[in-house]
């Protein structure tokens, strides 16, 4: 019996990464079980209105969010980043409390909204992806919304374990934040700089050629770091790791 999923895109992802989205169709087509489909009218989550402090706004954008995803078509909804589904998940609940009008809607859709590697190891039970390959050691940097929001920390380890030639360790403090949060990276700009070049010094110092995430809002940000500084190291998703090698 095939799985449908509605893929949400995420605005980095769109306007930055958009090669993540479509490794990650490509990723869950190889898994089998699967049939993606993409709605082409959704828009962002919200979560940078939200986290700005403009709720009025982002309980607008949430709206019309619910609207697009809220049909019985889709049983899953997948998306390639940790923030926006913890955003659904558990910023809808604070968001859309003086809504009553839209929490049933979101009632309907928080519990079968997933990341991309949690739907991957929990819901298809796949750990391992035919072909992929990955030569290097890769470290995994667990991204704040992921870690806490979320609860994803052995799902992208099993996945990356399971990735021919590549060697996963472990690097320091892989469970802190990489300094981005949003506005927080504008409004304090070295300390949020700071803590994407420790975050990256220490990949560095566990010998890592790659650092990998579940969240392209950090991988933007360290590998923003990264490319100012000329760096040996390449910052990508998950999704593109796993669709490398086939």
């Amino acid at each position: 019996m095939m799985i449908e999923v509605s893929l949400f895109i995420p605005c980095f992802v769109d306007q930055v990464y958009p090669q993540t989205g479509i490794n990650m169709v490509r990723v869950l087509e190889a898994a089998g079980k699967v049939r993606v489909q993409y709605n082409p009218k959704q828009t962002c989550c919200g979560q940078a209105a939200y986290n700005a402090g403009f709720f009025a706004e982002a309980c607008d954008v949430a709206g019309k969010w619910l609207h697009d995803f809220d049909t019985d078509v889709a049983h899953y909804i997948v998306a390639p980043s940790a923030s926006c589904v913890g955003m659904v998940r558990n910023g809808y609940d604070i968001l859309l409390r003086d809504k009553p009008e839209l929490q049933a809607s979101h009632q309907r859709i928080k519990s079968r909204t997933y990341e991309f590697s949690q739907f991957l190891v929990d819901i298809l039970k796949v750990e391992r992806i035919p072909g992929a390959r990955f030569p290097g050691k890769v470290a995994l940097h667990d991204s704040c919304s992921g870690l806490r929001e979320c609860k994803i920390y052995g799902e992208p380890r099993k996945l990356l374990k399971n990735v021919a030639e590549l060697e996963l360790v472990e690097m320091a403090d892989a469970e802190s934040c990489c300094g981005f949060g949003g506005t927080f990276a504008v409004k304090f700009e070295a300390i949020s700089t700071g803590m994407a070049q420790q975050k990256v010094l220490n990949a560095l110092e566990a010998g890592a050629s790659t650092l990998v995430s579940t969240d392209p809002s950090c991988i933007m940000h360290m590998d923003a770091y990264v490319r100012k500084e000329k760096l040996p190291l390449q910052v990508c998703h998950i999704a593109d790791v796993l669709a490398s090698g086939w």
